[in-house]
C-alpha cells in the first residue's frame, strides 16, 4: 500500500516545498516509488527542484482538475533531476520520482481561483496516482494555510509532516494546525524545524518544541546559504550529502521510514 504524506506550514515561507522534493529525493535514493503532487496551485513551484522547464510541460494538475487529461498524463517522470553536482543520476535500480505540477500560467492560476474546482476530484486523482504508478510515497505539498484542499489532504494522509521556523507567528499557527490534525486521526504527526540558526542548540530546540506540541520532532534543518547559493536549481540531499541539511533530511526518512 502506497503510503499517503502532507507537507504543510501555517505560514507562507517555511521552505515546505524545498524539504518536500529533498524528502522525495531521499526516499528515492533507497530504491523506493515516489510521486509528488504540487497542490499550491495558486502559487507553484517546486518543478524547479527537479530541473523541469515548465514551458515543456504537456499537462498539469490544473488540466487534470477541469476534466483535460487522466491524472497518469500530468505525471512527470523528473528522476533524472535527482543529480548530484557531476550532473549524475544517483537514484538506483527500482527507485524513481514522478511529480504532478501545478501550472505557472498567470491566466490558470486565476482560472483556478475564481472557479475553483470539486475536491473529490483531488481526491479521487490522488487515490489513482497510487495505483497506476504503483507507488511506495505520495507526498502532497501543500497551499499555506487552512482551506478545503488542505484539510482534504490532511483527513486522507497517513503522515502529516508540519513544517515550522523558530518564530512565534509559526509557533502559534502550528498549535492551530495539529489541532485540527488530531481530530482528523492522522495517524502519525512529525514536526520538522526549518531555517534554524547555526548558532542554536539543536537538540534543546527539539525538546523545546517537543514540550509545547507533544509531537515528535523528526528533524531541525539548518538556516545555511548554501540553500540561498544554489537558489531552487537542485537537491541539495543529492549536491551535498553531507551538508547538515542533508542529514536532517535523511532523520526525515528515518522517521517516516519507522
Amino acid at each position: 500500500m502506497t503510503k499517503i504524506i502532507s507537507t504543510h506550514s501555517y505560514r507562507g515561507g517555511t521552505g515546505k516545498s524545498n524539504v518536500t522534493a529533498n524528502l522525495a529525493a531521499g526516499l528515492a535514493l533507497r530504491g523506493l516509488r515516489v510521486a509528488v503532487v504540487d497542490t499550491d496551485i495558486q502559487s507553484p513551484g517546486i518543478h524547479t527542484l527537479f530541473r523541469v522547464d515548465p514551458h515543456s510541460v504537456h499537462f498539469t494538475l490544473n488540466d487534470y482538475l477541469w476534466g483535460k487529461c487522466g491524472v497518469r498524463e500530468a505525471a512527470l517522470d523528473v528522476t533524472s533531476g535527482v543529480v548530484d553536482e557531476a550532473g549524475v543520476c544517483q537514484v538506483p535500480a527500482g527507485g524513481q520520482v514522478f511529480l504532478v505540477p501545478s501550472s505557472i500560467k498567470t491566466g490558470e492560476i486565476a482560472r483556478i481561483l475564481k472557479e475553483k474546482y470539486d475536491v473529490e476530484d483531488l481526491n479521487n486523482g490522488f487515490h489513482d496516482l497510487c495505483h497506476e504508478l504503483d507507488l511506495d510515497f505520495l507526498l502532497i505539498d501543500t497551499h499555506p494555510g487552512v482551506n478545503e484542499e488542505t484539510l482534504l489532504s490532511i483527513a486522507i494522509s497517513d503522515t502529516l509532516m508540519l513544517l515550522l521556523r523558530p518564530d512565534i507567528q509559526d509557533y502559534q499557527g502550528t498549535a492551530v494546525t495539529l489541532e485540527l490534525a488530531r481530530k482528523l486521526e492522522v495517524p502519525q504527526l512529525l514536526l520538522v524545524v526549518n531555517k534554524a540558526l547555526e548558532s542554536f542548540d539543536f537538540r534543546d530546540l527539539a525538546q523545546r518544541v517537543f514540550s509545547s506540541y507533544r509531537t515528535p520532532v523528526a528533524a531541525v534543518l539548518p538556516l545555511s546559504t548554501d540553500l540561498v547559493r544554489i537558489g531552487s536549481t537542485g537537491l541539495m540531499r543529492v549536491l551535498y550529502p553531507d551538508h547538515p541539511f542533508s542529514q536532517g533530511i535523511e532523520s526525515l526518512v528515518e522517521a517516516i521510514l519507522d
